[in-house]
């Protein structure tokens, strides 16, 4: 009974060990939460929405990202450019950061005409001056 119990002990261990060197099983990605969904749902490919007057009365081309519509996104620059001081549109930094409702909005310096205005929730709207 000896002689035949040591053959299949090293056969069931070089069994084992040989399993050790396989590559592991594929392993499914979590599941999205909701809110990933959500944002992948909401965040669509910047939509014109057409030309509002920027600091000095610059025609400034916008551009909303995410859940904002076009009306939304011209009211909300409006309200920024109006909300800017003349040390403001001055700074060598560009004006910013501005709230103008939930929404946090900044400019490039007069070099950039680059202004964007974003929310917590990812929504984005650029706007470039002409």
């Amino acid at each position: 009974m000896r002689t035949l119990a040591y053959p299949l002990l090293l056969a069931a261990a070089t069994a084992l060990l040989a399993g050790c060197g396989s590559a592991p099983a594929p392993v499914a990605p979590p599941a999205p939460t909701a809110a990933a969904a959500a944002a992948a749902d909401t965040t669509a490919p910047g939509v014109p929405c057409g030309e509002v007057s920027g600091a000095g009365g610059a025609k400034t081309s916008v551009v909303a990202h995410g859940k904002v519509d076009c009306a939304a996104a011209a009211q909300v620059l409006k309200d920024y450019f109006a909300k800017l001081t003349p040390a403001e549109v001055n700074s060598p930094d560009g004006p910013g950061p501005v709230a103008v409702a939930e929404w946090t909005c900044g400019s490039g310096p007069d070099n950039d005409p680059v202004t964007t205005c974003s929310t917590e929730d990812d929504r984005q709207i650029d706007a470039t001056r002409g």
